[in-house]
């Protein structure tokens, strides 16, 4: 337990007393550590520990936020005191006896940071990945690699009765490797993730990722210029579905919804996607990297269908968006840490797979381009409106893959990806990623197989 459950009983009560209509203490316990390998040396070996609690107040459908490291009763009640002195009025209900609501763990965790696994054979680990990619070719210039581990343990006490709490064990594996030739310069980028302890990394060969990462570098030191204009697109699996979760995604978060700043806001049981297209997002999947047990609001995740067969079906909602709105919460309340107020945000966020293969897809395009890994990019919120650069690409010429490209970015909005989707495939992945919006920055998972676009703005230099 992180905080006196008597404690917390009566700084409920302080809010209460305060007129809220509803009162949350949000309290986390945070350990990360951190170890990288940049230029076939141990660059760095860090780590800590953070702690806070967060205090959430909600008049109506405003909510106050504020927090400290405190855990101190009077601390406490002083900012609950400051955070409601502009929207003080009469009390109007007493707080709910806390019933304990233990957390069916379906995410465990056997090398945890809480475990007493030996710090040597990450690093042995990492350096493996580095002789790996640099063994591939003198082009590689440098080679960056890094292990990610977390424990957030959390505990939530609310107004309704609610008490609970959870361990979430996070592992993350980047490496980033660097080509020269020349003048020419290139990167290669990979990032697997997992709701899991560092056993994640049983599924992954050292030496295999090494060169697969030095690999997308080298090939794009061959690139030539990308051609512009309006064509169909392939859009590989795995990272590619980051398209639908920043074009797509957030404007299914009554985040956006519930201000109407969404353009899908009245659109529910309506087409809004080629019917091939059905989309989902799912917290329960066994030890993915935006899986969780219960969100920040401590409800228990649920699998939620966001798109089928074209049909907007559910939005994603949490404590605030279902107020507002009128849906029912889909356990999508999620922050960063102590210092957010939650929001409705996605989990791991996917299109389904269909029955199509990336051999006919390919093989249906005269002329265009296959991406094959995504990168960054920008989106417009309310609109879609999207900016996503190509980490790796190929052009398409008479149904059959040609020379990689450079440059390559696709240009769109996410409304209109969606009707253009004429073809799903069959292979499909998820990847991990770092979601950004109100509530900070979560741990996310994209995912898709391969999508035909039938028309998409491709950005380019070449002709």
């Amino acid at each position: 337990m992180l905080l006196d459950k008597t404690v917390a009983g009566r700084v409920i009560d302080h809010a209460l007393s305060l007129g809220a209509d509803f009162a949350e203490l949000f309290v986390e316990k945070n350990n990360n550590a951190r170890i990288s390998v940049l230029s076939s040396k141990v660059h760095e070996i860090a780590g800590g520990v953070d702690f806070g609690i967060g205090i959430r107040l909600i008049y109506g459908t405003k909510v106050l936020y504020g927090y400290t490291n405190s855990t101190n009763e009077e601390e406490l009640k002083k900012i609950t005191t400051l955070i409601a002195a502009n929207d003080q009025k009469a009390s109007e209900g007493a707080r709910s006896s806390f019933v304990d609501q233990v957390v069916k763990n379906i995410h465990p965790a056997t090398l945890g940071l809480d475990s007493t696994y030996e710090m040597d054979e990450k690093i042995k680990f990492l350096f493996e990945i580095d002789k790996a990619a640099r063994g591939v070719s003198e082009k590689v210039d440098q080679v960056n690699a890094l292990s990610l581990q977390r424990l957030q343990t959390i505990e939530l006490f609310n107004s309704e009765g609610l008490h609970t709490f959870d361990d979430r064990h996070y592992a993350r594996l980047v490496a980033q490797v660097f080509a020269k030739d020349g003048s020419e310069q290139s990167t290669g980028y990979e990032g697997p993730g997992a709701l899991q302890g560092w056993e994640f990394i049983n599924t992954i060969n050292a030496k295999q990722f090494g060169e697969d990462v030095a690999r997308q570098a080298l090939i794009k030191l061959t690139a030539v210029d990308c051609p512009a204009g309006k064509m169909p697109v392939i859009i590989d699996n795995g990272f590619g579905g980051v398209i639908f979760h920043e074009a797509c995604g957030h404007l299914l978060e009554t985040t956006s919804v519930s201000k109407k700043a969404s353009v899908f806001w009245d659109k529910m049981d309506q087409m809004i996607a080629n019917e091939c297209v059905s989309a989902v997002d799912d917290g329960t999947i066994e030890g993915k990297w935006g899986s969780i047990n219960i969100d920040d609001e401590g409800m228990p995740t649920q699998k939620t269908q966001l798109i089928k067969n074209g049909k907007l079906t559910s939005f994603l909602v949490d404590k605030v968006g279902a107020m507002k709105t009128g849906y029912d919460r889909t356990g999508s309340g999620r922050r960063q840490s102590y210092k957010f107020a939650p929001a409705s945000r996605m989990r791991n966020t996917f299109i389904e797979p269909g029955d199509s293969t990336l051999e006919e897809m390919i093989a249906s395009v005269p002329h265009g381009i296959y991406c094959k890994k995504m990168g960054g990019g920008s989106v417009q919120p309310g609109t879609g409106e999207f900016n996503f650069a190509a980490q790796e690409s190929y052009l398409i010429k008479d149904g059959k893959i040609d020379k990689p490209l450079k440059s390559a970015t696709l240009i769109g909005t996410g409304p209109e990806v969606l009707q253009q989707i004429s073809m799903v495939g069959n292979n499909f992945e998820l990847a991990a990623g770092m979601c950004g919006s109100v509530s900070g920055a979560i741990p996310t998972t994209v995912g898709q197989a391969a999508i035909k676009v039938d028309q998409i703005l491709v950005g380019g230099q070449g002709k």
